[in-house]
């Protein structure tokens, strides 16, 4: 995968993504990361990126021009890829786990990182993707571009040393992560749980499914109204509401329900 990002502040990048996973993704030649300061696409002589918006407002925006012309020279340099352009824009879609595993399908990314007030809308013209990482604001998509990089690089082929870590993990089957547990069997008077040491498969995916459940009903219930719930499912909700009911008040749960 190829990924360019157009940035003011390329040396903000330079340390978290030589790091952990994405350093281990650019040694293997997995990534490539290009890494380009648009100001130095700037036709002013002064280099500047900025100007006060028409009709006038609070702060800067951030120049069409400088933009289009550092996209021109990505494109010039990589004419035989296609590429999907995202925006960091605090008024853009949402980024999500569905997301980043449909940035990870592409070929060819390309970020561009705004400061200032906002941009010119007319850059908007250039994009693929508005996205924003929630619902609260930066000093610039810096930050935002780092963490959809790696949320993103981490699920391609062989990126990972565990090739199932990444399908299980939280947020890519819809639900929370089950909870898990290392050796020792005993710490401090906590026990791991007996059936996941009791070497029955069957049942301790059963209960990875059931605990998975209960994480995600209890701190995300949104999250159980946007997927499809199986059989086994439902049966293992309704499950998870007697016990609930049943320790709220032992004496009132009909023990055949």
């Amino acid at each position: 995968m190829k990924i360019d990002v157009l940035t003011l502040f390329p040396g903000m990048f330079t340390g978290p993504m030589g790091e952990s996973i994405i350093g281990k993704a650019l040694e293997k030649d997995l990534l490539q990361l290009n890494l380009t300061d648009f100001r130095a696409f700037s036709d002013n002589k002064h280099h500047t990126v900025d100007d006060y918006p028409y009709g006038g407002g609070a702060g800067m925006l951030l120049k069409a021009q400088p933009i289009f012309a550092a996209l021109k020279d990505i494109e010039e340099k990589n004419p035989e890829t296609k590429k999907r352009v995202i925006l960091l824009d605090p008024a853009g879609e949402r980024f999500d786990q569905k997301m980043a595993e449909d940035f990870s399908k592409e070929e060819h990314l390309v970020f561009i990182c705004g400061h200032y007030e906002g941009y010119d809308e007319r850059i908007k013209t250039l994009v693929t993707d508005e996205v924003s990482l929630g619902d609260y604001v930066l000093t610039g998509g810096e930050l935002g571009a780092m963490v959809m990089i790696d949320a993103t690089v981490r699920l391609l082929p062989d990126v990972l040393g565990n090739q199932t870590s990444a399908p299980s993990d939280s947020f890519s089957t819809g639900l929370l992560e089950h909870p898990q547990y290392t050796r020792p069997p005993e710490f401090n008077g906590m026990e791991v749980p007996f059936v996941l040491r009791n070497g029955n498969h069957a049942l301790i995916e059963e209960w990875q499914l059931k605990e998975s459940l209960r994480k995600t009903k209890t701190r995300r219930p949104d999250l159980l109204e946007k997927i499809e719930l199986t059989k086994q499912m439902k049966k293992l909700l309704h499950e998870i509401k007697r016990e609930e009911d049943l320790e709220k008040n032992p004496e009132k749960v009909d023990p055949e329900m």
